[in-house]
């Protein structure tokens, strides 16, 4: 279990944390430097996001943010961004070209969507929580490919993309032995693979492994290490085999997204994430597989959450 809070993990470098860590309960981070600061990531609606940047206000008001990095175009990263609209707001190119796909009204309007009884319960469970009919959208106004580096205040932080893979525009932030994932790492609960390929995934979380950090701020979950990152990377490792072994004997994705069983990983929670993921797998190992639209996924991770 973690507490929420604001949690200093290194000299001026600071991890923000939002348990359970489930849909849209996301983790942000802070690195202060001489007389300015960095944001990693906003949160998923105004009322969490001023409440983070309240807990930040003992170090802010010394050091305003005056950057603004967004991991990934999901909203739980970037919709709080129009409270810190005066800051230079970084992305990947990959990042800030998917942040029109789902801009908050769309997704304000996806909560009121008839898309089946277990799946309107579960949009309720996962989005219930979260306001979105009162944010604007406010894009990056630097983006970059690759990596690229930024002071803050005398301090190095290196931004380097990692994506297409839990997203099309994936980035980590890092200093010194400080990582911050973004959703590269969810701790504790099962990752959605909005885009993949699965091989860029891994081959994310070696990178960050072999950067040997001595702290992990995952986008979801209590703070890792090194270790928690190497047992997500064996659990991606561990769906792309039972994935295959079940496509190479001719079942449908819904079907091998059931018949996998969860094993050690049945007490990470968010199970139903299994479906999207096993979808993802599907289209990286036949091109003219057709991925689930949105509705179709939550009404069957729904059905996946109310009777596996």
């Amino acid at each position: 279990m973690f507490e929420l809070g604001l949690y200093e993990v290194a000299d001026g470098v600071w991890a923000y944390l939002q348990p359970d860590g489930s849909w849209g309960y996301s983790n942000a981070g802070l690195i202060a430097g001489t007389g300015t600061s960095l944001l990693v990531d906003t949160l998923f609606d105004l009322r969490l996001t001023r409440a983070m940047l309240d807990a930040m206000q003992g170090i802010t008001h010394g050091s305003p943010i005056e950057t603004v990095v967004n991991t990934h175009a999901n909203g739980d990263h970037c919709y709080g961004n129009q409270l810190v609209r005066d800051a230079r707001i970084v992305a990947s190119d990959a990042a800030a070209g998917e942040m029109d796909d789902v801009p908050p009204p769309l997704l304000h309007a996806f909560k009121q969507l008839d898309i089946g009884e277990d799946g309107n319960a579960f949009v309720s469970d996962a989005f219930g929580p979260f306001r979105f009919d009162d944010i604007e959208s406010v894009p990056p106004t630097d983006t970059f490919s690759g990596s690229m580096t930024v002071d803050v205040g005398g301090r190095s932080v290196t931004l380097e993309e990692v994506g297409p893979a839990h997203t099309q525009g994936d980035v980590i932030a890092w200093l010194d032995d400080i990582v911050f994932t973004g959703d590269i790492l969810f701790h504790g609960s099962t990752p959605i693979m909005w885009a993949g390929p699965i091989g860029n995934w891994i081959a994310a979380c070696r990178r960050i492994r072999e950067l040997e950090p001595s702290v992990v701020v995952p986008g979801h979950g209590p703070l890792a290490d090194v270790e928690g990152v190497a047992r997500f990377e064996r659990y991606l490792e561990w769906i792309e085999r039972e994935t295959i072994a079940r496509h190479d004997v001719g079942m449908s994705a819904l079907d091998a997204a059931w018949d996998i069983e969860l094993g050690e990983y049945a007490d990470w929670g968010d199970w139903e994430r299994t479906i999207v993921n096993v979808d993802s797998i599907y289209a990286g190992l036949d091109p003219t597989h057709e991925r689930l639209n949105a509705v179709k996924a939550f009404r069957e991770m729904g059905r996946y959450r109310a009777h596996r």
